[in-house]
């Protein structure tokens, strides 16, 4: 399996032949190495549906046939625009052909901004539990920190964490740091951070707040093995 991070949220996940991308604000993120014309996409995971997070959905949906996974409302929301869309909501779990998804709770809003300034209500937000090929992955998307990550870590063996750091809108580097003892995966990725000026911060202040060795900072395009 192999992780990608791509500025922001984004995530691309390569596994099984398929190419998984989750959250993937391309068009209007500064911190992208990415252009959307060029993504190629088998699979959309989304944690909910703020613009920086659902980003070019459905552009990348409708040129690739690609499934789109998300809660329930904004899954419906997305597919009266034409895209396949699988709805889920928190605390179910689906096993697809190219891996299991699990939604989890996330502390946050969801909502969607349409181009009349209209603000469309899309459901709770959520994290993502993805396992594939003996391994799981868990983007806990934009979040606050709750006391239930000790849960969540108890009851996955979780070889990745991506977790937000930016603080205004989500966890800030020192809850960040207790979610990821609480959630005790093997490696810790910073995201959503550095692509606003309110939520800029320091990674390199956040990876020494964590037991040693389990930080890693990914610049946009960067990819790790599992």
């Amino acid at each position: 399996m192999k992780l990608t991070y791509h500025g922001h949220s984004v995530v691309k996940i390569e596994t099984g032949g398929k190419t998984i991308f989750i959250d993937p604000f391309i068009t209007g993120n500064g911190a992208t190495d990415l252009k959307a014309e060029d993504v190629k996409v088998d699979v959309i995971l989304l944690t909910h549906g703020h613009n920086d997070h659902v980003g070019d959905t459905v552009d990348l949906a409708l040129r690739n046939n690609a499934l789109v996974v998300a809660p329930y409302e904004l899954a419906t929301y997305l597919s009266w625009q034409g895209v396949h869309a699988h709805p889920m909501h928190i605390g179910g779990a689906h096993q697809f052909e190219f891996g299991k998804v699990k939604l989890t709770q996330a502390f946050h809003g969801s909502s969607y901004v349409d181009e009349n300034k209209q603000i469309i209500y899309t459901g709770m937000p959520c994290g993502i539990l993805f396992s594939a090929e003996g391994k799981t992955i868990y983007h806990a998307g934009d979040t606050a920190l709750f006391s239930d990550m000790k849960l969540i870590g108890e009851r996955n063996q979780i070889d990745v964490a991506f977790l937000p750091i930016g603080d205004n809108f989500t966890m800030g580097p020192e809850d960040a740091a207790l979610a990821a003892e609480w959630l005790q995966a093997k490696m810790v990725v910073p995201i959503h951070y550095n692509t606003f000026p309110v939520i800029e911060q320091d990674p390199e202040k956040f990876v020494a707040m964590l037991n040693e060795g389990i930080g890693k900072i990914l610049k946009a395009g960067e990819s790790i093995e599992l």
